[in-house]
C-alpha cells in the first residue's frame, strides 16, 4: 500500500462510519415520510372541513341571519360560538349567492321550504362532522404511532453513543466528516441538527368538533329557532334564493 495511502484503521473507519450513517438515516427517512404523510392527510381531511362543514354552517348562519338566533343555535348543537361564524357573512349578497349555488330549495309553502333549507343543512352537518370525527381520531392514532417510532428509534439509535463513537474513530488530525475523527464543534452541533422533533397532534392543523346531538333530539327547539328567524326575514329570502336556477346540492 502506498505511504500516502490510507491505512487498514482509516478504511476500516470509513466503513464503520459508512453502515452507522447508513442504517441511522435509513430509519430516519422512513420517520420522516411518514411525518410528510400525516401533513398531507391533514390537508386532505381539511377539505371536509372547508368545503363542506363550513359550507353547510355559513347556510345556516345566512337563514338565521339573527345574531342572537344563530347564538341560540350553536348552544343547542354544542359548537363553538364563533365556529365559522362572522356578522358580514349573513350581510354579504355575494358569499350568500356562492353558498347556495346549486342548492335545491323544496317545499309546498315558503315556511315549508325555509324549514326544509335548515334541516337538510344540519342533516348533512351531521354526516360531515361525524366524517370529519372519524379522520380526527385516525389522525391522533398515527401520530401517536410516529411518535412511538420516534422513541424507539432513539433507544436504538443514542445519538451522544454515536457522535462519542465516531469521534474515537480514526485520526483526530484530519476533519473531514468520513475521514479521521469529528472536526472541532461538529460534534457539539450535530445531534442538535440530527434531532427529529415528535409529530405536533391534529389539533396543531385541525380545530377539534364536538359531535352533533342527532336532529330527532333537538328537532322541536330548532323549530322554534327557525320559526323566529321565518318570521322575521323568511319570505324575503325565500324570494331571493327562488331567482336563481337550482340545482341538486353537492
Amino acid at each position: 500500500m502506498s505511504p500516502n495511502g490510507p491505512n487498514i484503521h482509516e478504511v476500516l473507519a470509513y466503513e464503520i462510519k459508512k453502515e452507522i450513517a447508513d442504517r441511522y438515516f435509513g430509519f430516519r427517512k422512513l420517520i420522516e415520510d411518514d411525518k410528510l404523510d400525516f401533513v398531507d392527510k391533514t390537508r386532505q381531511y381539511s377539505f371536509i372541513l372547508e368545503k363542506r362543514i363550513s359550507f353547510d354552517l355559513i347556510r345556516i348562519y345566512i337563514i338565521l341571519k339573527d345574531e342572537d338566533l344563530i347564538q341560540r343555535f350553536l348552544t343547542l348543537t354544542g359548537l363553538p360560538t364563533d365556529f365559522y361564524y362572522d356578522p358580514y357573512l349573513t350581510q354579504s349578497n355575494t358569499i350568500r349567492q356562492r353558498v347556495f349555488s346549486g342548492v335545491h330549495i323544496h317545499g309546498l309553502t315558503h315556511a315549508g321550504r325555509f324549514k326544509n333549507m335548515v334541516f337538510e343543512c344540519y342533516e348533512r352537518l351531521e354526516v360531515h362532522i361525524a366524517e370529519y370525527r372519524a379522520k380526527f381520531a385516525e389522525l391522533t392514532q398515527y401520530r401517536e404511532e410516529i411518535n412511538e417510532e420516534i422513541e424507539a428509534f432513539y433507544r436504538k439509535n443514542d445519538l451522544g453513543s454515536i457522535i462519542g463513537f465516531l469521534k474515537s474513530l480514526g485520526d483526530q488530525n484530519k476533519s473531514g466528516s468520513m475521514e479521521g475523527g469529528m472536526e472541532i464543534g461538529m460534534a457539539q452541533s450535530m445531534e442538535s441538527k440530527m434531532h427529529i422533533a415528535p409529530q405536533l397532534p391534529p389539533e396543531h392543523y385541525l380545530p377539534i368538533i364536538p359531535s352533533l346531538p342527532p336532529m330527532s333530539s333537538i328537532k322541536n327547539e330548532l323549530k322554534a329557532i327557525i320559526r323566529s328567524a321565518y318570521d322575521d326575514h323568511g319570505t324575503e329570502l325565500i324570494q331571493l334564493l327562488s331567482q336563481k336556477d337550482s340545482k341538486p346540492t353537492r
